[in-house]
Formats: C-alpha cells, structure tokens, sequence
C-alpha cells in the first residue's frame, strides 16, 4: 500500500492485536474501519505515531487525497472534540488517515484543546 499523502510504502505494525499501516516516509497512519477509535481506548497505543508532528503539519495541508485501499476520494474530517485535528476520511472503506502527530494528539484531550478551538484555523 501506498501513502495518501506522499506516495511512500507503508509498513505494517501491531499494538495490541490491532494492526495498522504506518508510512515508510512521512510516517502518516493509515487505519481501517473503527481501528483508530479502538486504539485510542488502549493506554500506550499512541507509541504507534513515531513521526515528527512538524512534518504532520506540513503534509496535513495536501487536503486532496485518494483512499489508499479502494482509491476514491477522501474527505476532510475535524474531530468535534479537538477542532485543531484535521484528518482524512474514506466515505467508501471508512478508513482514516492521520497525519504524523495526530495520532498522540487525538488520544490526548487535555484543557488546552479546550482553549485550541477558539484559535483552529478555519476548515474549507
């Protein structure tokens, strides 16, 4: 499989019986249907998101992309919770990308994602 975003292989990798796609390059996470919202139920899974979050950024502003798995177009998704995560969204597979860092980021609500909302840049 390849990424999303920059083209690069995916490996796979498995925390706690759930396997995920994680790339090669710009180490964005690739996650089937429902595995994101399992994974981030279980302590120690965002180990899984080893990229840099500053490389993250810098690829979450590619917001045209195709499914990895079937090829059709993504959809740009925000978390209702945490306004300032931007993530990609298949309307076919229900597979969910999430550039590198924000993984660690939606695991972790704090009272600064509270405060983050009023300032998230505005989605189109």
């Amino acid at each position: 499989m390849k990424c999303p975003k920059c083209q690069t292989d995916m490996e796979k990798i498995e925390y706690e019986e759930v396997t995920v796609d994680r790339c090669l390059g710009c180490k964005g996470l690739w996650f089937d249907m429902l595995e994101h919202e399992k994974l981030k139920g279980i302590p120690g899974s965002e180990i899984i998101d080893s990229g840099d979050p500053e490389t993250g950024r810098k690829y979450n502003e590619i917001d045209e992309v195709n499914c990895p798995v079937c090829r059709a177009r993504m959809i740009r998704m925000v978390d209702k919770d945490q306004p300032h995560i931007w993530y990609e969204s298949c309307g076919v597979c229900y597979g969910v990308f999430f550039d590198a860092g924000e993984f660690t980021d939606y695991k972790e609500k704090t009272i600064l994602d509270y405060f983050k909302g009023f300032v998230a840049k505005e989605r189109r």
